[in-house]
């Protein structure tokens, strides 16, 4: 995983397992389950209560903690027979979420 760190300051607390990353033992993102076929962003953010949520929440959300951006889906070919004219079939088969590739970048929480 790439990490990037935004400004000074403490960060939030967070561990990284398999596909899940959990901030601070209060939030735990499965990121398998966000990927796509597009590029996705989830915001952290702390709200005016000190709990942490996903997502942007106008009036609630007080200050940025994280940002997960997670790449577009890979994908590769794998024979999948042939055609009624006896050429090869291909099937696209989705890669495993490849954390390496995922960037979290962590804001610092003072002020």
């Amino acid at each position: 995983m790439n990490i990037i760190s935004k400004n000074d300051g403490a960060k939030v607390a967070y561990t990284v397992r398999d596909n899940r990353i959990a901030f601070d033992d209060q939030l735990t993102i499965n990121l398998e389950r966000y990927e796509r076929d597009d590029a996705v962003h989830i915001d952290i953010c702390q709200d005016k209560y000190g709990g942490l949520v996903a997502g942007m929440i106008p009036g609630v959300a007080e200050r940025y903690v994280a940002q997960i951006d997670i790449p577009a889906r890979s994908y590769h070919f794998e024979p999948d027979g042939e055609d009624a004219e006896g050429r090869p079939k291909q099937k696209k088969v989705a890669q495993p979420l490849d954390m390496e590739r995922v960037t979290l970048t962590l804001w610092g929480m003072e002020g």
